[in-house]
């Protein structure tokens, strides 16, 4: 059963929320974000080396060509990860003909002889299409969750979830924007995993209230009932959230740098879905379904009028 009350305390949480999102498009409209090249354009390096190399080996060469932030991938023959290989992958911001041949010539000289295997450029008009089709995913996936939770609920239920996901997405590329790391085509499947998993919390605490609707006594007020769908199902959001930040911070202390800005971006969107499903979706919900209606004291004075 409940300790305190989520719903009295809406406006706490609420409060929390809006600073840090007030931070975060400060920070999106004066820092922007660090867009990869997936979004903005660059080029490809394959390379085959005779003497296997690490990551670091080549990234350390590319920084002093001032490539430090290069996508560095290496090859495997059995699709694990490799610590050390002939093969290497270089994605980089778009760079001339004369700064790639240097810094060929001085992976050459320093790391061994090789072999350029591929080298591709990926044009501005490429990111632009992709940040479009980016966008439209995530809009495309708001308008189906909210045909679905209109049908399955009603149409409250389904604006206060979307608000949670907005919140979710917002706060996700806050962090980006404020930690100004990298954002590449990995970050929109981290985004869309975000929204799926938030979602998820969201609707299991809805359906609770939807049950608790019908067994709702009038001596009961609508927060004390929200407030018990949302204490009957934290355990069970606690633990989902907890097992699952398991597995996403072991992928980023674990996983390397190619996924680290991945795993990072559903570290904290899963964190901040635990938080708007639980301490927001509600009160939100109670807010969407008063909307427009007349406080029962101004009612019952206007009863009192019509009497007299």
């Amino acid at each position: 059963m409940k300790t305190f009350s989520i719903v009295k305390r809406a406006k706490l949480f609420f409060s929390i929320s809006a600073i840090f999102l007030l931070i975060g498009v400060i920070s999106m409209i004066t820092r922007g974000f660090n867009l990869g090249i997936d979004f903005t354009g660059g080029s490809i390096i394959d390379i085959k080396f005779e003497k296997a190399v690490s990551v670091s080996q080549v990234r350390d060469v590319l920084s002093d060509h001032k490539l430090g932030n290069s996508i560095i991938q290496l090859g495997s023959t059995d699709g694990s990860q490799a610590e050390e290989s002939q093969s290497v992958l270089i994605r980089t911001g778009l760079i001339s003909d004369e700064q790639r041949v240097e810094t060929m010539n001085d992976l050459t000289n320093r790391l061994g002889a090789n072999e350029v295997l591929r080298v591709e450029n990926v044009g501005a008009t490429v990111g632009k299409d992709l940040v479009k089709s980016a966008i439209g995913a995530v809009v495309l996936s708001w308008l189906l969750m909210i045909i679905y939770i209109t049908i399955r609920f009603e149409h409250n239920f389904a604006f206060a979830a979307i608000i949670a996901l907005i919140i979710d997405v917002l706060v996700t590329l806050s962090w980006f924007s404020l930690l100004h790391l990298e954002m590449d085509s990995s970050f929109v499947a981290a985004l869309l995993t975000v929204v799926g998993y938030s979602i998820n919390g969201t609707i299991v605490i809805f359906d609770r209230i939807r049950e608790n609707l019908h067994t709702h006594r009038r001596s009961e007020s609508l927060g004390d009932m929200v407030d018990n769908s949302i204490w009957q199902t934290m355990t069970r959001s606690i633990y989902t959230t907890v097992t699952t930040l398991f597995a996403v911070v072991a992928i980023f202390l674990f996983g390397g740098e190619t996924i680290r800005n991945f795993s990072f971006a559903m570290l904290v969107g899963f964190s901040s879905g635990f938080y708007t499903s639980t301490f927001l979706a509600g009160p939100l919900w109670i807010f969407l379904k008063n909307r427009g209606k007349r406080p029962a004291a101004a009612v019952v004075s206007d009863r009192k009028k019509k009497a007299r």
